[in-house]
């Protein structure tokens, strides 16, 4: 039988519905963002696949895959025609001439060979991807190392700096905010109120996916991180570029800065907002963990927020001493629109 395949450039381009047919543990690892999961085999089917295979040869778990596959044809039809409605609806009620069943496994083999097969013949138009998600993976590592013109916007906690990127996108400017793809603020008090993370494997597929939209001769503004964001990771080469690129460093009055850190988190339950303090205990202090806590439980919200500043602006100062292209922008009481200006001046000048 013929399988008609794409390389990758071809099947990100193509329309359709997305159907990722690995076993759940791989999907939930990291997958093309957009997919959903119609697993040929479950996470315990396919570890006996695997000891088959190990054991018994090629020939052998080939066999226990098909008898698998047969007992769950009717579950497999069932779930993808559930999904194709959730699509359908999604795009007025049809498909298009030009849109497929796209299907990808983790090499491009037998799962999504057998998924294709499956669909056509109910007359499904069907493409499979070359290689699979591991090629799909090795597009997304390399587009880490392509040269970006970034600039990276610098401030301490409290300074509004998301706010302002959030400003810069509506004006049509190439943000990557780092932050809320990873559904964390990056501070210990950081995922109060946050979904869940991503893998780190499935944060930077994010990531890649952002950087491929852009366009390579327009800058990207980022906003300055560690490279750990709760439990996510900025890719290497990426973070590399960063620390290396040009930085507009905004500095604001310690009010601002506080009623801003206060209007974010008081809102929280007073247990949380404890427990993100005892994270850094050993950082702050015996002394002023001892306020922070005390400070919650009277919802004296500046007294924490002073207790714990000290911490955070010690440890920015000292992460930015080492940079050497930076702009200072001292902008006290001025307001986000204001800095957006002298940003946008920065850059066209």
């Amino acid at each position: 039988m013929n399988f008609k395949s794409n390389d990758l450039k071809e099947f990100r381009k193509t329309k359709g519905l997305l159907i990722d047919v690995r076993s759940p543990d791989e999907y939930y690892k990291g997958h093309m963002p957009n997919s959903i999961n119609i697993p040929i085999f479950n996470n315990e089917e396919r570890s006996i696949i695997g000891k088959k295979y190990k054991i018994s040869g090629r020939e052998i778990a080939v066999r226990e895959g098909f008898k698998i596959i047969e007992n769950k044809i009717d579950k497999l039809i069932q779930k993808f025609m559930l999904f194709k409605e959730e699509f359908l609806s999604s795009t007025g009620g049809k498909f298009l001439c030009e849109e497929y069943i796209k299907i990808y496994c983790a090499r491009g083999g037998m799962r999504s060979q057998s998924m294709f097969w499956l669909l056509e013949k109910f007359r499904y138009p069907c493409v499979k991807l070359n290689g699979g998600y591991k090629n799909y993976r090795n597009w997304v590592l390399n587009c880490f190392k392509d040269k970006k013109k970034l600039i990276v916007i610098g401030g301490k906690t409290g300074t509004r700096k998301t706010k302002i990127l959030t400003k810069l996108k509506s004006l049509d400017y190439q943000i990557l905010d780092f932050e809320s793809l990873a559904n964390h603020r990056g501070s210990s008090f950081g995922g109060l109120g946050m979904i869940k993370q991503p893998t780190n494997e499935q944060y930077e597929n994010l990531i890649s996916e952002h950087l491929d939209k852009f366009n390579k001769l327009k800058f990207i503004f980022v906003e300055a991180e560690s490279p750990n964001i709760g439990k996510n990771r900025i890719p290497h080469e990426l973070y590399k570029q960063m620390k290396n690129s040009k930085r507009i460093e905004i500095i604001r009055d310690e009010r601002i800065r506080i009623d801003e850190l206060v209007k974010t988190y008081s809102k929280y339950e007073k247990n949380d907002l404890k427990e993100s303090v005892l994270r850094i205990s050993k950082r702050l202090g015996p002394q002023r963990t001892k306020v922070a806590i005390e400070s919650i439980d009277n919802e004296d919200w500046e007294n924490v927020c002073k207790s714990v500043l000290d911490y955070y602006d010690r440890c920015y100062e000292h992460e930015l001493k080492d940079k050497k292209d930076v702009k200072i922008l001292n902008m006290e009481f001025k307001s986000d629109i204001e800095i957006i200006n002298e940003i946008i001046k920065i850059i066209t000048t």
